[in-house]
Order: C-alpha cells, then sequence, then structure tokens
C-alpha cells in the first residue's frame, strides 16, 4: 500500500469486521486529492439534496446549488413540475441566478441572453444578426431532478436508478409519518471549518451526546441503553424515544393515527452521502453537505413540522422554543466538528477504536470505499 494515496488507506482502513474497526484515516479528511475524488466519484454520481420541494410553490420559484462544482439552477416550470438545469449561459458563460427567489424568465445579467423556465432560449439581443446562430439550439442543460418524499433530490448521473429505488427501506422504517407531508418553515445557509465527513460522521452517531451537547440535551443521555443497528446500503440510522418535555417532539393530541411508541419516537436518517435528517412525529430538521475544500463545508439548514401542528394555532410558539434548542445544540456541534478538524492537522493525529456506537461511521466509510476507483 501507498501510504500517500488516502484511497488505498481507507480500502485498508475498512477491509476488517466492525469490531476491529477504527476512524477513517486522516489523510481522507484533509488530502486535496482525495477531495478531487470525492467530487467525481461520490458527489457527480450520488443524488443530493436541494433542500424541501415547498421552498419552491409558485411556477418561477427557484433555488440553486452546486454539485461537483457544476452550478445548478432547481425552480418550478410553467406547469408546476419541478425542473433543474445548467446555472451557466450558453453565450459567455456567465453564472445566471444566485441564491434563491423568484422570477418569471432567467435572464443572463452579462449580455441579457433570456431564457424560459423550461431552460428553451427566448431571446438574444441583436444575435439576429450573426447568420449561424441557431437559437433553438442553444437551450440549457437539463439536470435530473426528482421529488423524493418532499425532498428535492438532483443528480448529474443519467444512469443513476430513481431515488425511491436506492431508498426503498425508508419506507418499511419511516413510511407511517409521510414525511412528503411536513411543512417546512426555516431553512438557512451556514459555513463551517470543518471537512464535510466530520459533520456527517457526527450526526450518524450519538456517543459525542453527553459530553459535546452537555449544555442542551446530553444530560438525558445512556450511553449504555443505547444501541446502533446496521444500516442499508444507501443509509443508516438510528432512532431514539423521547418523552414530552419538548412539546413537538411527540404526536399532537389529535392525531389518532400513530399508536404506541410511533407516538413519540424520533428517527435520524444518514441518506449518504449528505442529506442527514431528524424526523418525529411533531417535527423534523435537516442539513445538506456541501464541501467546500477540505476544511470548509457549506450547510442547508432547515427544518418545520408535521402537518397537525403546521394547522395548529399554538404551534408556531412551541417552534420558536424548539428552534432556539436547535440552533444551540447546532453550535455545539460547530465548536466539537470544528475543533477535531484543527485536531487532524498535528503530526501526532492517529485515527483510534470505535465505540459500538459508531457503527454508522463504520458503514458510511466502508460505502465512500467503494466508490474510489481501484488502480
Amino acid at each position: 500500500m501507498n501510504i500517500h494515496d488516502p484511497a488505498a488507506e481507507l480500502k485498508a482502513n475498512v477491509a476488517v469486521p466492525f469490531e476491529a474497526a477504527r476512524a477513517m484515516p486522516v489523510s481522507v479528511y484533509t488530502s486535496e486529492d482525495f477531495l478531487a475524488l470525492e467530487q467525481e466519484h461520490v458527489f457527480a454520481k450520488s443524488w443530493l439534496c436541494a433542500g424541501r420541494a415547498d421552498a419552491l410553490k409558485e411556477p418561477g420559484d427557484y433555488l440553486t446549488m452546486e454539485i461537483a462544482g457544476e452550478p445548478v439552477i432547481v425552480l418550478r416550470d410553467r406547469d408546476g413540475g419541478l425542473r433543474a438545469m445548467s446555472n451557466v449561459c450558453r453565450h459567455r458563460m456567465s453564472i445566471l441566478l444566485e441564491g434563491r427567489g423568484h422570477v418569471r424568465a432567467i435572464t443572463c445579467p452579462y449580455h441579457a441572453w433570456t431564457y424560459n423556465l423550461d431552460g428553451s432560449l427566448r431571446g438574444a439581443p441583436a444575435m439576429d444578426m450573426n447568420q449561424s446562430f441557431c437559437k433553438e439550439a442553444m437551450g440549457l442543460p437539463q439536470i435530473r431532478c426528482a421529488d423524493w418524499k418532499g425532498w428535492i433530490m438532483v443528480t448529474l448521473d443519467p444512469d443513476l436508478p430513481e431515488p425511491g429505488e436506492g431508498l426503498a427501506e425508508v419506507d418499511d422504517l419511516v413510511g407511517y409519518l409521510r414525511m412528503e407531508d411536513y411543512v417546512e418553515t426555516f431553512r438557512e445557509e451556514h459555513h463551517w471549518n470543518t471537512n464535510w465527513k466530520i459533520l456527517a460522521e457526527n450526526f450518524m452517531e450519538s456517543y459525542h451526546l453527553p459530553m459535546c451537547h452537555g449544555g442542551t440535551i446530553g444530560g438525558a443521555v445512556d450511553l449504555r441503553q443505547m444501541t446502533c443497528p446496521e444500516g442499508f446500503a444507501g443509509f443508516n440510522f438510528h432512532h431514539i424515544q423521547k418523552d414530552d418535555s419538548i412539546a413537538l417532539s411527540i404526536a399532537h393530541k389529535d392525531n389518532t393515527e400513530l399508536q404506541g411508541d410511533e407516538r413519540n419516537r424520533t428517527w435520524l436518517l444518514a441518506i449518504y452521502p449528505s442529506l442527514l435528517i431528524t424526523l418525529t412525529p411533531g417535527y423534523f430538521w435537516y442539513l445538506c453537505l456541501t464541501p467546500d475544500g477540505p476544511g470548509h463545508v457549506k450547510i442547508l439548514y432547515g427544518g418545520g413540522l408535521h402537518p397537525d401542528f403546521a394547522r395548529d394555532a399554538e404551534a408556531p410558539q412551541h417552534f420558536e422554543t424548539l428552534k432556539g434548542l436547535l440552533d444551540a445544540v447546532n453550535d455545539e456541534d460547530r465548536g466539537c466538528t470544528e475543533r477535531v478538524w484543527k485536531g487532524m492537522q498535528a503530526r501526532n493525529a492517529v485515527p483510534g477504536a470505535l465505540s459500538h456506537l459508531e457503527r454508522p461511521n463504520y458503514e458510511f466509510a466502508r460505502w465512500i470505499a467503494a466508490r474510489m476507483p481501484t488502480e
């Protein structure tokens, strides 16, 4: 094995059974070369989440994202369907739209070439004077987009199976909650000084809860009472039974469909590679991760309510309290994950043995390793 080859180091790292597993090698977090492999073989070949479908309510509502360096527009077209397309003008290659908003048409800020909401070119000033110009050939390239259980999923891979095929087991676990019906109430963008995988792994395991979240939720955690089941090919998960100390953590009092433990079970789903969902009978929150170099990650952070609570006049006050707690937990996670990134720069940084509560991290490492090219 070439010790300067992070992909080879990772493959060797996950070639042992879970009982003997260690954390991923430092090089897979810090190496620019390994990030380039991730962009090509993980992000460019996976379904990635752009947020919730109800963030785009009306025709012309749009948001932008980036997949492996490729700028993408996602919008509601005139027929009300979700559509994704290149965010690069077909003229001199300017970026067309930024952030999110509403447009009647997509107009390039450089030379005013204008595109319809289906990506076809509507107009190009004075280009009729160029005899070789063909407007019909200048539409924006289309990119695959799907609504999977209320999540906007986008991929650059034309051959990837639909999200529902690769994530069929999600229905077996949480289908009874009808995730697609939840209503988003906030959506924010953050930027942290850590590697994207450090944050993903942090979400996947609850071993860190007592210490990292000692100021918020950690005091209620008993590590010896927790388990982490085996995950599936496309995601890992674990769940927690909660009491009514948070008003929205359990099913609404008027809900008669959910019975027994279903009424207070919280699910944590890590959809590979970078969609992290916490789902309860009352609310949900999520993170979508995009690497920005080895030591930075762009985070889409959002959440909202089960429809029962979305209709409840008292729910906004409850959610305001909950959002304060979520923000505080997020701040604690930021501190912990940024310290891990800083520690990885040390010459004495060596990965240690995994806890039994870190099985999801091992499975995540194996999933990434399986996507790395072989020599």
